[in-house]
Parts: C-alpha cells; sequence; structure tokens
C-alpha cells in the first residue's frame, strides 16, 4: 500500500479555518489552535443570535405598539385584546410599521379594538 503524505490535507484545512477568523485580534486569527476556539465560538455566537434577533424585533414592535396604543387611551395587552375580539387579525411587526408611518390607520383600528372591547 502506498504511503498518504497530509500535508496538502493539513493546509487547505488550515486556510480555511484562518480565512474563517481573518479580522479576529491577535493570535485569535494567526496560530491554527487559537483560530480554531475563536471561530467555534464565533459559530456559537452567531447562531445563538440570529435566534435572538428574533425576540429582539418582537420586544421592538410591542414597545412601539405600546407607545401608540397609549396615546389612544389604551395599554398594550388591551390593544391586542381588543383587535382579537373585534377579529382583526394583524401581527405586532404590520402593527408597529402602522404605528410609526400611518397613525391615522392605526387611531382606526384602535378605535375599532375600544369598541369591541366595550361591547
Amino acid at each position: 500500500m502506498s504511503r498518504v503524505k497530509r500535508g496538502v490535507t493539513a493546509h487547505r484545512r488550515h486556510k480555511k479555518i484562518l480565512g474563517l477568523t481573518k479580522g479576529h485580534h491577535g493570535q485569535r486569527h494567526r496560530l491554527i489552535k487559537r483560530a480554531t476556539e475563536s471561530m467555534m465560538h464565533a459559530l456559537r455566537y452567531n447562531y445563538v443570535d440570529r435566534k435572538d434577533r428574533k425576540s429582539d424585533f418582537r420586544e421592538l414592535w410591542i414597545i412601539r405598539i405600546n407607545a401608540a396604543a397609549r396615546l389612544h387611551g389604551l395599554t398594550y395587552s388591551r390593544m391586542i385584546h381588543g383587535l382579537k375580539e373585534a377579529g382583526i387579525e394583524l401581527d405586532r411587526k404590520a402593527l408597529a410599521d402602522l404605528a410609526a408611518t400611518r397613525p391615522d390607520a392605526f387611531e382606526e383600528l384602535a378605535g375599532k379594538a375600544k369598541a369591541a372591547l366595550a361591547a
């Protein structure tokens, strides 16, 4: 059986890792052992933060809806409950967008939510 020399494979793998850690500080992008650790942490943070971004945006939308609802004499929870009672199914992203860009349309929705709560 012939002998396998692994220099090319290892070099290719190392170059890939060092390419991924380009821009990391100090040894973390120069030495393969440190770079591997740095890469593993970075990829983990990347994965977790992609999930966290979704909850961050939901928080932002809720804050915006609450602020706009309070201008019309409602709280966030009563606004959402009123919209559900009225049969209006808008997600929080759309509501927050209406609150920021179309206050007149949001005012109309707030009126319908109030009416549904009163009934």
